[in-house]
């Protein structure tokens, strides 16, 4: 172990927070989790993940950084009931994008299905499994139980050396020391606060308002009535509204409507069913009708999508970092959180392995290249909706235009529908979207579509130009 500080503390056992422990753990003696829930053994619902309780989508590429970071673990998810598409059969799927419904018949277009494989445990059981490995480590611990006093500074402020936590229970109160504290705190983290305490400002955010509304129910649909094990319909041109039902473990699935731009759906089934009867397939509200509700139906908002840019501040002191929705925080219905702090432990790993000079600009600055992948992808869908308040951008409203024209091909051939959601599983870059022979593909496509709808399909211009 190539080491470079005696102790590191991760504030938080969220995902994030769990995924900076293991990547920490190869370069310090010592790696310490401090968390304000009691932890279970078992998977459970916590007061710390409001969100616990909303469906999660393990992207392709949080998956594969997953299995990396912990090998086996995906197996691992699968023998405790897990369900995981990895035949590429397309009926199993029922998505529909931006009006768009993908191509369900047929194989996935990949030469290696397995690796492409998608993976739904419910968030409790994917947190359970990820913190079992964390605390599996001979240097870390998990500190359940523990509020966060302070972080504690140098007299000349410019390193944070330390973290004051106390014993919910007990009361007690203790310093421990550190050669670095990891933020994982999530939305309500306080470092900006103290940034700007310690004399060093705030970050700038990037926002965009969303208004987003989440309403699920956790069921217990019997075997055998959906052939789907994942449905996803997103909002629409003029409907800024969507619904998703999803399998996890134990026969339970969750079903769930949202509304952006403060569209606020109804919180009893019933009303769920109607508010999604307008743009839900008759034998998918069917189903859901027939399922056994597990608990009461919960509610979570998201206000807007947040971008604390640290990469952009001029100075910041040494040993502390910030990773997880204490970051970065985006608008759930993209599923792309927890690949992305996947992504950001992997920097983070990166930059420590380096040393840990000029530490915190040079992770921040790795991240935010994962960060703005996936916040460019799910900007530019949120703001093609004009009730949604942000900046727009002409590359962004040609990225609409693209996506549009790529997803009116994606309805019909499984090649087209595969790269594209490559690229929004964050596996190939943007980019590939651009791809002669792939664009080419997508033009042919449209043309016959075009022939026999008796519509047009036009192309954007591959030149972006303001509207």
């Amino acid at each position: 172990m190539l080491v470079s500080g005696e102790h590191a503390v991760v504030l938080g056992a969220s995902i994030s927070g769990l995924l900076a422990a293991r990547a920490l753990a190869d370069h310090f003696r010592s790696v310490t989790v401090v968390e304000r829930d009691a932890l279970s053994e078992e998977p459970a619902d916590r007061r710390g993940v409001p969100q616990g309780r909303q469906p999660h989508a393990l992207l392709a590429r949080g998956a594969q950084t997953l299995d990396e970071m912990f090998p086996g673990i995906l197996d691992e998810l699968v023998a405790d009931g897990a369900p995981v598409w990895d035949d590429g059969d397309l009926s199993r799927l029922h998505i529909c994008l931006g009006g768009h419904l993908m191509v369900r018949s047929g194989k996935a277009a990949v030469d290696d299905v397995k690796a492409a494989a998608m993976y739904q445990p419910s968030r409790p059981l994917l947190e359970c499994h990820v913190r079992r490995r964390v605390q599996g480590l001979d240097n870390v611990t998990v500190l359940g139980g523990h509020d966060v006093a302070d972080l504690v500074a140098t007299a000349d402020r410019k390193r944070i050396n330390g973290v004051r936590i106390v014993d919910r229970d007990g009361g007690t109160d203790r310093h421990l020391a550190a050669n670095l504290v990891v933020d994982a705190m999530g939305r309500g983290a306080h470092t900006p606060a103290l940034l700007d305490s310690l004399g060093y400002g705030r970050p700038v955010e990037d926002h965009i308002v969303v208004h987003t509304t989440y309403v699920s129910q956790s069921l217990r649909i019997p075997p055998g009535i959906l052939n789907e094990m994942l449905v996803l319909i997103g909002p629409a041109a003029g409907r800024p509204t969507g619904m998703f039902l999803v399998h996890n473990e134990d026969d339970k699935w969750i079903f769930t409507v949202f509304g952006m731009a403060g569209q606020e759906p109804p919180r009893d089934v019933a009303g769920m069913t109607e508010f999604a009867r307008g743009y839900a397939p008759a034998h998918l509200l069917a189903a859901v009708r027939a399922g056994e509700p597990l608990g009461p139906v919960v509610r979570h908002r998201l206000p807007s999508s947040q971008w604390r840019r640290y990469d952009k501040m001029r100075s910041f002191p040494d040993g502390l970092v910030v990773c997880g929705d204490a970051m970065c925080s985006f608008n759930p219905i993209y599923g792309q959180g927890m690949s992305v702090a996947s992504m950001e432990a992997l920097a983070l790993q990166d930059a420590v392995r380096r040393g840990t000079d000029d530490l915190p600009r040079r992770y921040f600055r790795s991240a935010a290249k994962a960060i703005g992948v996936a916040w460019r992808l799910a900007a530019s869908s949120d703001l093609a909706f004009p009730e949604v308040q942000g900046r727009r951008t002409t590359s962004m409203r040609f990225a609409n235009r693209l996506s549009d024209w790529v997803l009116g091909a994606a309805e019909t051939d499984a090649v087209v529908n595969t790269q594209f959601f490559k690229v929004t599983g964050l596996v190939d870059p943007p980019a590939r979207l651009l791809d002669p022979r792939f664009l080419s593909r997508v033009a042919r496509v449209n043309r016959t579509r075009g022939r026999q709808d008796r519509r047009p399909v036009t192309p954007p211009s591959l030149t972006p130009t303001a509207p």
